[in-house]
């Protein structure tokens, strides 16, 4: 009877055992399993973000798209996916005309794929888009037969750099180019490039009394008054600066001396009429190499000399 019992609880004791280590390994399963679904969750939140995308795409021996993210249609509009699936010439239509060479070099394997690929692509309202792309090539006996990567589209990232370069290189008064600016292409001219330019240095006459007598908010509606008008009456792609305070110069590439002597009656008349009053330094070099300093120079005389000049008749 003892023996029957011993084996009766040692049957209990083994089922009990074998129950909760089963239990013991549907939780630790479950907890595995519910990681597992967590991870891929959070894997599709990725490729389905708003700015980004991800895609498949065989390119050899045919182009044939064999994967996009549902994300890409946020982009470029419902049923987009679908009509790629199909017709992957469609990349070839939407992608900007000046980022053509780079597709094409881009799927024949001939760019660098440890930088990331900066395009412009059509969206569904026919504007263009900025997408900064990072692509992985799939070679097969040393033959690109695929791309695989992901997209992000960056337009706020490319507006704020073109207001930062924007601001770089622009007077916050005037909107002109400023003296950054003016100092870079003159120096390229002067040590890179060789062509014929001419000068114009001006310098705002009446700046001091206005500043003195009706005050600074005065002065810089001067200033503002004497930039619009260089604006207005240069010719395109004359370059005009404000270097100092009163200072303003107009930059000419490719020009003779005759186009020179217009240009500085056009802006002497243009500022007249408005009531402002420059003096004028005019300087001109058929070969900018290695002269331009020479150039600022003469330029900067013949400015102070026309401000003595209407010293005399003011």
């Amino acid at each position: 009877m003892m023996g029957e019992t011993q084996a009766m609880l040692l049957v209990i004791a083994v089922v009990l055992f074998a129950g909760a280590l089963n239990l013991w390994l549907y939780i630790r399963l479950n907890r595995k399993y519910v990681k597992l679904i967590d991870h891929h969750r959070q894997f599709i939140h990725l490729i389905e973000t708003p700015n980004d995308f991800m895609y498949y795409a065989e390119v050899y021996p045919v182009t044939k798209f064999k994967y996009l993210s549902p994300s890409a249609e946020n982009f470029f509009g419902k049923g987009s996916n679908e009509d790629a699936y199909v017709n992957a010439e469609v990349v070839f239509r939407d992608v900007h005309p000046d980022d053509k060479e780079l597709l094409l070099k881009k799927i024949a394997g001939d760019v660098d794929f440890n930088q990331p690929i900066i395009q412009r692509w059509k969206d569904k309202s026919g504007e263009y888009r900025w997408f900064e792309e990072y692509a992985t090539p799939i070679y097969e006996n040393e033959r690109l037969v695929a791309l695989q990567g992901m997209l992000r589209n960056i337009d706020e990232r490319v507006i704020m750099q073109e207001k930062l370069e924007y601001q770089l290189h622009h007077d916050s008064l005037t909107d002109l180019y400023n003296r950054t600016y003016f100092k870079e292409i003159f120096e390229m001219l002067d040590e890179e490039q060789s062509m014929s330019a001419g000068l114009l240095l001006c310098d705002l006459d009446q700046l001091k009394y206005t500043n003195d007598t009706f005050g600074h908010t005065s002065g810089d509606e001067l200033i503002k008054k004497a930039a619009d008008q260089l604006k207005s009456c240069v010719d395109e792609p004359a370059i005009a600066a404000r270097i100092g305070g009163d200072e303003f110069v107009v930059l000419l590439q490719n020009i003779d001396a005759d186009h020179l002597e217009e240009q500085m009656k056009r802006v002497r008349a243009c500022c007249k009429e408005a009531g402002i009053y420059l003096s004028i330094g005019a300087a001109y070099t058929p070969s900018s190499k290695g002269q331009m300093k020479d150039l600022f120079s003469t330029a900067d005389k013949n400015m102070y000399k026309d401000k003595e000049l209407n010293k005399q008749y003011s």
